[in-house]
């Protein structure tokens, strides 16, 4: 069992819940069950599931669930793109995040690779 609360990858997954769960506040409010929603579900997922690997016996569990995180990363991204794209964000904002967001997929993609059988 590894003590994922340690992991920088982690770490950084839950400041970037933080943040989308705020910038999600400035969102129009008719996007509660669309793009909220989605935005919401997929950023919690990120440390989640870097937490649940965590928990597995295997490498290859374990790289499963950081895949998984990963495939959440860009799943996000990708709405944040929407977003910007629909000016419901400041570019500012916008800029910070996404940096957040690269980040951690360059984390998760090297530990993933250190896990490869």
């Amino acid at each position: 069992m590894r003590d994922f609360k340690k992991l920088k990858v982690w770490n950084s997954g839950i400041e970037l819940t933080e943040k989308i769960y705020r910038l999600m506040g400035k969102l129009p409010k008719t996007e509660k069950h669309g793009l909220i929603s989605q935005m919401t579900r997929c950023v919690v997922s990120i440390p989640s599931n870097i937490a649940e690997g965590g928990s597995r016996n295997s490498r290859k569990e374990y790289k499963r669930f950081l895949e998984i995180a990963l495939g959440s990363a860009f799943e996000l991204e990708t709405q944040l793109i929407i977003c910007e794209k629909l000016a419901w964000v400041e570019k500012s904002d916008f800029d910070t995040i996404i940096d957040l967001i690269v980040e951690e997929q360059k984390m998760l993609s090297g530990l993933i690779r250190k896990l490869k059988d």
